[in-house]
């Protein structure tokens, strides 16, 4: 078997990116042999990203030409917009691969692919039709908005057409990409994973200082109401990353005389540091987390987690341990509890580090993304 992995990157890194090293990496340790084939969306201009958007892509050639030099089998594509897009999967796919595409948000969809407006996740856009996203101005321009519609809505048949299997990171997430218009029967779930030097041996939360928060400073994580219950609490807060909200969380952590430090964005050294040293973790997304890898790194430090209820998040922490979306009164408790019972942070890292081994290992990933690999091999896609 081999296979060609496209991504195209985004103009900010994160989480995705982690998750194509992470396939990588399995495919290596598998002995697959595979390529990685990337384009890097801070090297186009708007116009140019534009273009590509509306057309299916640049040069559906390129893609066509890798799978003839490896010998690929399978073709398995993570971010396809826009350098990529549906038409490098069609010269794929004619050029004798199978096609699978990892959906790792509802960009497929939605124009900014978070799926969250207006404070509250967002579905308004599905099944090609695409006119919300236009008529609330999703993307900020009125003219990328249009540019977004019209490429999401006139793509979204084609990608239908050629993708012999979507895989998305949960199985909440699968469910969702269902309701939106995707064929239920060639859509699965495969959970990112864990390197296995980087599950701890032990929890050490009963000796940490704070609690932690990471990821992208942005609406749809919730961070306004981490800093709030920080301030309830009485929990010192540190939150690692940066985005387009680093100003006002700042203002609203002085306003709320919280006990919170925002440390702007951090390279993966320091945060395995800041990991080591905290005694929870707080995720407390307000959006559609469609997995939370965050979370997933959290556990494996054998920090307890306390988690909004939403999208994957009780699916990936277990349920007993998400609070109300949004509910800063539930979040403050839970953190305080936590905070005040060094036995319980310990009894909670071990259980989570427990889950992550389990449910969360690289053997159990490469062993579902053979086996899908192999379906998809012997015509049981459903395409």
């Amino acid at each position: 078997m081999r296979v060609l992995v496209l991504h195209n990157r985004y103009r900010v890194t994160g989480g995705e990116e982690r998750a194509v090293e992470l396939h990588a990496a399995a495919l290596t340790a598998a002995g697959v042999e595979h390529r990685v084939l990337a384009r890097d969306s801070a090297e186009a201009g708007r116009g140019r990203a534009a273009a590509a958007l509306l057309r299916g892509g640049e040069d559906p050639g390129e893609v066509a030409r890798a799978v003839a030099e490896l010998g690929a089998d399978v073709v398995h594509c993570h971010n396809m917009q826009p350098l990529f897009g549906p038409r490098a999967l069609a010269a794929a796919r004619e050029a004798g691969a199978r096609v699978v595409l990892h959906l790792h948000n509802f960009r497929l969809f939605c124009a900014i692919g978070v799926a969250f407006r207006d404070g509250a996740p967002c579905f308004r856009c599905r099944g090609g039709n695409t006119i919300p996203g236009l008529a609330l101005n999703c993307r900020g321009s009125v003219a990328e908005a249009a540019v977004y519609a019209t490429a999401l809505a006139r793509r979204l048949p084609q990608v239908v057409a050629v993708v012999d299997r979507f895989v998305a990171p949960s199985a909440w997430a699968a469910g969702q990409l269902v309701r939106l218009g995707l064929p239920a029967e060639r859509v699965t779930a495969l959970p990112h994973y864990l390197p296995a030097d980087e599950v701890a041996p032990a929890s050490a939360a009963h000796e940490g200082e704070y609690a932690l928060a990471a990821g992208r400073l942005a609406p749809e994580k919730g961070l306004e109401a981490a800093i709030d219950a920080a301030a309830e609490a009485g929990v010192p807060l540190r939150i690692a990353g940066d985005g387009p909200l680093a100003g006002a969380l700042e203002r609203r952590a002085r306003e709320r005389g919280a006990p919170v430090r925002l440390l702007g964005r951090v390279e993966a050294d320091e945060l395995r540091r800041l990991r080591r040293g905290a005694a929870l973790f707080v995720a407390p997304t307000r959006g559609s987390e469609t997995f939370g890898l965050a979370a997933l790194e959290a556990m494996g430090a054998g920090l307890p987690v306390v988690a909004a209820r939403a999208g994957a998040l009780p699916e990936l922490v277990g349920e007993e341990r998400c609070v109300p979306r949004d509910d800063t009164a539930a979040l403050a408790a839970a953190m305080r509890a936590l905070w005040e019972d060094q036995d319980r942070r310990r009894a909670e890292g071990e259980a989570l580090l427990a889950r992550a081994r389990e449910r969360f290992s690289r053997e159990r990933f490469t062993g579902d993304l053979l086996a899908l690999y192999e379906g998809v091999l012997s015509g049981r896609s459903g395409a």
